[in-house]
């Protein structure tokens, strides 16, 4: 697995040995970043970007939004061996500056409510089978940590039936083998 384009174009990211954690494959963080740079679902270049980059396991979508130019992306992750690979992954690349990572679970609201940048994307990579990301949305959205114009990018199985609308309006919705990518904006 590779940073596709930006800054480290070419360079490695470890991935985990283990199943317990699936990185966005590349063709998939390709297609989504080609989607947020030519669509007009983002208001801005993603060099004036905050990132949110939640279940992040091993960083890949966060860190090919670093190499593009984002000015900072933030990390949680709760899964110690994919938290190590993270964090080897930030070093490798050099891009400390612009990474903060959280080893904390994203479910409880104690840690959400820490959160006080307001992002310009939120991407959301729960385990296919996590049936709670709807409580994740609530508390986002009762936080408020988000722009108007944010773009919220949701991966799950496509098989999921997961009833999105009382938190996200749905721009576009994609579909690459098992995996469909939802693009949106929270309902405010």
């Amino acid at each position: 697995m590779r940073i596709i384009s930006g800054i480290a174009k070419g360079k490695k990211i470890i991935i985990p040995i283990d199943k317990n954690t699936r990185p966005l494959k590349d063709l998939v963080r390709e297609s989504i970043f080609n989607i947020i740079t030519h669509s007009g679902l983002l208001n801005r270049k993603i060099t004036e970007c905050i990132v949110l980059d939640l279940f992040s396991g091993v960083g890949s979508f966060g860190l090919e939004a670093i190499s593009r130019g984002a000015k900072k992306v933030v990390f949680y992750e709760n899964y110690n061996p994919a938290i190590e690979l993270l964090n080897k992954n930030i070093n490798n690349l050099s891009f400390n500056n612009q990474a903060e990572v959280n080893c904390s679970d994203i479910y409880s609201i104690n840690n959400i409510k820490k959160i006080e940048n307001k992002f310009d994307i939120i991407f959301l990579d729960p385990p296919f089978k996590d049936e709670n990301i709807i409580n994740v949305l609530q508390i986002l959205c009762e936080r408020k940590i988000f722009k108007t114009d944010s773009l919220v990018v949701l991966h799950r199985h496509k098989k999921s039936k997961d009833n999105l609308n009382k938190f996200l309006k749905i721009i576009r919705e994609e579909i690459y083998g098992s995996s469909k990518i939802f693009f949106g904006q929270f309902n405010i």
